[in-house]
């Protein structure tokens, strides 16, 4: 269950850095941390989630520049198209002036006695009591009302107007009328920031700050007071800390802001400063330790112009096209295994058993959505199986079994379904399905050449889908070595976790077809048209005497001894152990699987990672010769040393099980507390950012950021992909939660989380 989470509580959790968006700098935790004392009670943390409003059909009235939320709890946003009201638990915006006077607004707020006041074109309008009236005095437009306590000023190009004994003076202050911002101090000092600086009003005196030793730049845009009495002045540039009538520290993108554009800052009740960007929103605790939010997973548009917030402490936010809502949440772990293997079950198992992707008809609307294809839905299923596996390690759940059962049947019948003795599709899809992805398709001469130049090793598939003897099914053929793979591992798990025996019979001969077709076939998946697939390559010939094969050589070649090491194991049948032995010792394939932490940095690819993640606990928990034992520990122990930073919880967790030292273990807790609970696939384009570095690290070939992003600020996960990756994510897709399930139930497995 989902509870609301108290101001005081989400304030203690900031600053005991259980939330993950606040631990934006990675923390490294040594891959040679002892076994001991790494376990961590599931204790309530915060969570957040996004509700975006549309408040009309134009852009007009979605371009917000300023939100109040009144004593009663209602929202208020003045737009480019006048002044909108939201009640309370309501979903719809009603227009607030009409007729004539409708028209730009500018400014929403509300004061002590709970007076709505509206700055707009043509000039300043009260709300009390459900009745709207247009003040008296203040000259329109009306762009900037400031409140605390007793006082209320309205500014506006022409004038400052300040209310008193129940009427609206103006004030005599020369100043720039380029009006942006105001601010109450506590002793009731006006500052109001402006395109020429920062004005202090006190009395009939007026100060000016403008010079870089006191702001940033002179375009000042925004302002807020911190409970210290720190004024905190956004500018162009960013934003200018001072106190003591002094700049105390400047933010800029060199310090974590996502942009030197700020629009507004906002104070949230739990002493958070909120600074709205034209990249988003980031967040500081009295520490300046930062935060982001931004892209359509949690704004309805980066450009951000206004914050306000509720009595629950949720954040409202304006932005250039509609209001969101960011809301937060006490929860637990277990609960939030409760919510995602809900939505797992609901919506992401096809049959006959198929955890796969959601296709959305919208871009983001998951009103309307269908199952969808995968080129990897035997690996992705694989993992689905070894979650359901440890699910059962843990619970010892009946449920769990059955549904590892369900998707081992999956994984068998997508070898049956090819009609063949060993060769297993990538997917199967009914029958009667009119939209595939990937569907046949024929080659021109002239395309293939293409392709052949490309890369000479490609397969041109024209029939990639094929129809069952029953035709009940379609299924994939040109299956490649990751889903191998993914079956491999599934099976692995499934066999020590949760099968009994009649199960474990059938996973041998299951295991054993699979790997004599490959034995026969010179240990190449070969598809049904007599040749290999593009991908499923692992014989000597290739790896060892092809040129064109070297860049597959170390990880194809553990892929082989892994495979080999689970059928000998599993079986008892010395020809697996025999031909295991003559690849190590006549084809040299330990030699190759030595350098599997040293390829060539132009054949390193991110997806290797995941791979070996998958099979490293195989070779280490049925290897018995005790130098290969040691050659396998030495390689793991690499392997995790070049992963610090912990991004990859499936590698993590498999390392703690195949040597039984628990690694990287905050970045593990941090990573499923803080992953969100919305499943679309948002596009994420770190690129936009001014605080980020883009390099070409850790993989030479993609587009990455420096600093590894939070759960929060990914495209939903995939263990296979690069969480570095500047621009990635999908949003017509909604990926299964199985990411997090599956490191969740191997984590409580192994202690690291204890309820």
């Amino acid at each position: 269950m989902q509870k609301r989470i108290s101001t005081a509580l989400l304030w203690s959790a900031l600053l005991l850095g259980s939330i993950g968006p606040f631990n934006s700098c990675v923390r490294n935790s040594s891959p040679s941390e002892p076994a001991t004392g790494l376990s961590f009670s599931d204790t309530p943390f915060v969570q957040e989630t996004h509700t975006a409003f549309q408040i009309g059909n134009d852009k007009l009235s979605n371009e917000i520049r300023s939100i109040a939320v009144d004593h009663g709890q209602n929202i208020w946003v003045a737009t480019a198209d006048g002044v909108f009201r939201k009640a309370v638990n309501a979903a719809s915006w009603d227009p607030v002036i009409s007729g004539g006077d409708r028209g730009p607004a500018y400014a929403v707020a509300v004061n002590a006695d709970g007076t709505i006041l509206l700055g707009t074109w043509n000039g300043l309008f009260t709300y009390r009591k459900g009745v709207l009236q247009k003040e008296v005095g203040p000259q329109p437009p009306i762009s900037v009302i400031t409140t605390r306590d007793a006082d209320t000023y309205a500014l506006g190009p022409n004038g400052i107007w300040r209310f008193a004994s129940g009427k609206w003076e103006l004030l005599n202050y020369k100043i720039s009328r380029s009006v942006r911002d105001a601010a109450l101090d506590k002793t009731g000092t006006l500052w109001v920031a402006t395109d020429a600086g920062l004005y202090r009003l006190r009395d009939s005196n007026v100060a000016l700050y403008q010079d870089t030793t006191e702001l940033i730049s002179c375009y000042a845009k925004a302002l807020s007071f911190a409970p210290s009495g720190d004024l905190w002045v956004g500018v162009l540039g960013g934003v200018s800390v001072r106190g003591n009538d002094k700049t105390i520290k400047s933010l800029t993108p060199k310090t974590g802001m996502p942009s030197a554009v700020v629009h507004c800052i906002s104070l949230s009740p739990d002493s958070v400063m909120w600074v709205g960007t034209d990249v988003g929103v980031v967040r500081y605790d009295k520490n300046y330790n930062h935060s982001l939010r931004f892209s359509k997973r949690w704004l309805t548009d980066d450009k951000v112009s206004a914050i306000a917030f509720d009595k629950n402490g949720d954040a409202w936010i304006g932005t250039a096209n509609g209001v969101s809502c960011i809301h937060r949440y006490s929860m637990t772990l277990a609960a939030k295994e409760q919510n995602f293997y809900g939505q797992l079950m609901k919506k992401h198992m096809r049959a006959p058993w198929i955890c796969g992707n959601l296709r959305l008809d919208h871009p983001g609307d998951t009103a309307a959505w269908h199952n969808s294809d995968d080129d990897n839905d035997g690996e992705y299923t694989g993992g689905y199986l070894a979650m359901e596996s440890f699910r059962y390690a843990v619970t010892k759940s009946e449920d769990a079994r059955q549904k590892a059962r369900k998707a081992f049947d999956f994984l068998t019948l997508l070898q049956t379904v090819t009609g063949t003795e060993g060769f297993f599709a990538r997917t199967i899809v009914p029958a009667d399905w009119k939209e595939t992805n990937d569907p046949n398709r024929t080659y021109t001469p002239q395309q293939l050449a293409d392709e052949l130049v490309q890369d000479p090793r490609y397969k041109p598939v024209e029939v990639r889908w094929h129809k069952s003897a029953d035709g009940k099914w379609l299924w994939k053929g040109d299956t490649s070595s990751d889903e191998m793979d993914g079956h491999m591992m599934g099976y692995f798990y499934y066999y020590e976790y949760a099968a009994g025996e009649p199960e474990r019979i059938l996973i041998r001969k299951h295991v054993s077809k699979i790997i004599d077709r490959l034995m026969e076939t010179n240990f190449n998946l070969v598809d049904i048209d007599g040749t290999h697939t593009h991908w499923a390559v692992w014989s000597p010939d290739q790896l060892n005497r092809d040129p064109d094969w070297a860049s597959e050589r170390s990880l194809n070649s553990f892929e082989l001894l892994a495979y080999l090491k689970l059928a000998a194991h599993i079986t008892g049948d010395e020809k697996y152990e025999k031909a295991y032995r003559h690849l190590i010792d006549k084809e040299g394939y330990l030699d190759n699987a030595s350098r599997l932490n040293a390829k060539n940095p132009a054949w390193q690819i991110y997806f290797d990672r995941t791979m070996e993640g998958y099979l490293f606990p195989i070779l280490l928990k049925y290897e018995t010769d005790p130098k290969l034992h040691q050659f396998y520990t030495n390689l793991i122990g690499e392997w995790i040393n070049s992963q610090k930073s912990g991004e990859n919880l499936i590698n993590n967790l498999a390392y703690a099980l195949a040597t039984g030292k628990k690694v990287n273990v905050r970045q593990t807790l941090d990573f499923l507390r803080d992953a969100p609970l919305d499943l679309v696939d948002w596009h994420i384009d770190h690129t936009l950012r001014e605080d980020v570095q883009l390099v070409r690290s850790p993989i030479l070939e993609e587009m990455q950021i420096a600093e590894l992003p939070p759960a929060s600020m990914r495209a939903t996960v995939r263990w296979d992909k690069n969480p570095w990756g500047a621009i990635s994510g999908d949003p017509r897709t909604v990926r299964e939660p199985v990411f997090w399930l599956w490191p969740y139930w191997m984590a409580r497995h192994l202690e690291i989380i204890k309820n």
